[in-house]
């Protein structure tokens, strides 16, 4: 492929075979689908000259693409037989069946899986364009959206981020007019004066082929020289519905419909190829019959191509589960800030690809709490301070680990999650899955999290993690000693799977004496403490409240402690082993009672008949009412489950 808006290695006539190529599969899936085979269609008609910005990608530059470029994608060596493995959902197919039509994805030609949600894959593409820079490669990454979704602010922090660290990212708005049916010229922010810098815009005629290949060249070139992000405006016309849901003749004028198709970017080349020569009108036609035939035999071969598996349901939720090696952290007392830094400072030695992102994390600060003390003034390339963006955050690290380095990625505190909380649902929970194994995401986030500690108020005291442990994908895990936290971090970062990690802050300045720090794998629970009459399962803060409970209770009765460690997965074995001997439980959580993760033990641990058959009285969980927490402490302390209100819960179960 040419690299320079030079001379193509394409022919124009050989590009306008391709357009039709394009076109055609956009028909005979509509085709399909008025014939009941298929669920699903949205097309690329209009948008096919935009497929000239692939001929200047080498084959290891990465696309983060959008769902109407099925031109780019040919142009990039997918063929339509995969494509049309996509329309029909078949197991072969890049998602293997997983997602719709149009959500492209190839690690073979570095092309990042589709998300549905708009503008959801730029903050990823940044972060991939950043790894690029980082390690010193001169690709570049070429990310295409729709217009509509400029007014997405994670286009803005995707973009900043790009401007800021100068990263070879092209990033191409298809400006169609229309979001579905809404007309977008009111919204569309390059339409707006003043919220873009103009001198970083291209405006092109997508229309036209020779102006997306030689603007688009240019872009692409500078960005290969180190000299930033171009945005590209990219004016064209959606020529069909926004898919087979719509039928946009409800909204649009027939007259303006009929003026879009003699803009057609396929008629355009088309008439200059007949007018100079270059082809005639029995030629033309004679492409179009032999294309005709080439799609139909594509689609009707993927139609008889084998369907998903039901019983591969559960495939690539995660990754294969291999055991960490041991944690190079020497014996000694130590806090569990302590115990954290030391790991972070061994990963950093031991993988010059693990990278640290977060706000205030570079020395002198290292980071709010001190996690990353000293870290930057040792290895000042793999530790750097984010904007105050969270989205940036968990979308950068998305993009960087789709590259193929480490993210260990800091929020400030996990309360300050729902910022980036698309970034998580979207793209860390699902990209392995959605490309059936494809694109990992390996990846550690980990943040500051509970209460018990006083003057936090609603935004520094929240217990959150139900609303992870909701998203299949992700692995959560909450330590309560600092041997642990070193152990559950060794192991989340040498995990294929993203791996959030939840740092208590009411212990993690407690001073422990650490005997051994041994690997800890994700969905194995702790006995703190043996017992025979009753079993109080907590994590975090709480497995130190049931500690308390034990002791004040000593005389009355024998009690069990277990600490999950691990939320998701979660060890119903260990729990299950306990209640066996004391036929009692009371779960402790920080969270609000109603879908907190101790309804979901109690739920789990009573919903068959083998578990529920142990019990000898009906289970408790104490927890935090339906509740914020204030930031007055008789607030915060009248809120959460107390010592007391844990004896009680256990005297109930006794009784």
């Amino acid at each position: 492929m040419s690299t320079v808006a030079g001379t193509p290695t394409m022919t124009k006539l050989d590009y306008l075979r391709l357009m039709m190529l394009s076109r055609e599969g956009d028909r005979r899936e509509a085709i399909l689908l008025r014939q009941s085979k298929g669920w699903f269609h949205v097309g690329g008609t209009g948008h096919e000259a935009l497929g000239a910005l692939a001929l200047h990608l080498n084959p290891d530059d990465w696309l983060y693409p959008y769902y109407r470029d099925r031109a780019i994608m040919l142009v990039r060596g997918l063929t339509t037989y995969e494509l049309a493995l996509a329309y029909f959902a078949k197991r072969e197919s890049s998602s293997g069946g997983r997602q719709m039509p149009g959500h492209y994805s190839s690690r073979k030609h570095n092309v990042m899986s589709v998300c549905t949600p708009t503008g959801g894959g730029l903050i990823p593409a940044a972060g991939t364009a950043w790894g690029v820079q980082l390690q010193g490669k001169d690709n570049v990454v070429l990310a295409t959206v729709g217009d509509a979704a400029m007014r997405q602010g994670e286009f803005y922090e995707a973009w900043a981020y790009a401007v800021q660290e100068k990263l070879p990212l092209i990033l191409v708005i298809e400006d169609n007019k229309y979001g579905i049916s809404t007309p977008t010229e009111k919204f569309m922010a390059l339409n707006v004066p003043g919220i873009l810098s103009e001198e970083l815009v291209v405006k092109m005629n997508a229309r036209s082929y020779d102006e997306v290949y030689a603007k688009g060249g240019e872009a692409i070139a500078k960005a290969r020289r180190g000299e930033g992000p171009t945005l590209i405006w990219a004016d064209l016309d959606r020529l069909s519905s926004h898919t087979s849901s719509d039928d946009h003749r409800v909204y649009r004028d027939a007259e303006d419909i009929e003026k879009m198709f003699e803009r057609d970017p396929i008629k355009l080349l088309a008439d200059e190829l007949i007018a100079s020569g270059q082809l005639t009108k029995e030629q033309l036609e004679g492409i179009q019959d032999d294309i005709v035939v080439e799609v139909r035999d594509a689609y009707d071969k993927a139609e008889g191509a084998e369907d998903p598996r039901r019983d591969e349901l559960f495939k690539d939720v995660w990754g294969e589960q291999r055991p960490a090696p041991r944690p190079p952290i020497e014996p000694g007392e130590m806090t569990m800030v302590e115990s954290i830094n030391k790991t972070f400072h061994k990963a950093c030695e031991n993988d010059p690809n693990v990278v640290f992102f977060g706000e205030d994390i570079e020395d002198p600060k290292g980071g709010v709490f001190g996690m990353t003390k000293g870290l930057t003034e040792k290895y000042p390339k793999q530790v750097f301070n984010s904007p105050l963006a969270e989205a940036t955050i968990i979308g950068v690290g998305a993009g960087l680990a789709a590259y193929g380095m480490k993210p260990v990625f800091e929020l400030q505190f996990i309360d300050f999650f729902g910022p980036c909380f698309n970034q998580i649902i979207t793209n860390l929970s699902t990209t392995r899955w959605r490309s059936f194994g494809e694109w990992p995401t390996s990846m550690v986030v980990y943040a500051p999290y509970g209460a018990y500690f006083g003057g936090g108020s609603l935004w520094h005291s929240q217990s959150n993690e139900a609303f992870l442990a909701h998203m299949p994908g992700l692995k959560v895990a909450v330590p309560s000693t600092p041997e642990d936290a070193a152990g559950l971090f060794w192991t989340a970062i040498h995990s294929d799977d993203p791996c959030f990690v939840l740092v208590p802050k009411h212990v993690f300045r407690v001073r422990r004496d650490v005997q051994q720090v041994e690997p800890v794998p994700f969905g194995k629970a702790r006995v703190v403490r043996e017992g025979t009459d009753v079993t109080i399962v907590g994590w975090g803060n709480t497995v130190h409240l049931a500690e308390e409970v034990a002791e004040k209770l000593a005389g009355e009765a024998s009690v069990e402690v277990v600490d999950l460690r691990s939320i998701v997965p979660c060890d119903y074995e260990t729990v299950t082993r306990s209640v066996e001997k004391t036929g009692r439980l009371v779960v402790v959580q920080e969270d609000t009672r109603t879908c907190g993760f101790g309804q979901a033990v109690i739920a789990e641990m009573t919903s068959t008949p083998e578990r529920f058959g142990l019990f000898l009285a009906h289970p408790e969980l104490c927890s935090r009412p339906d509740v914020h927490i204030g930031f007055h402490p008789n607030y915060e302390f009248a809120a959460l489950a107390s010592v007391d209100d844990v004896i009680a819960a256990v005297r109930r179960t006794l009784a």
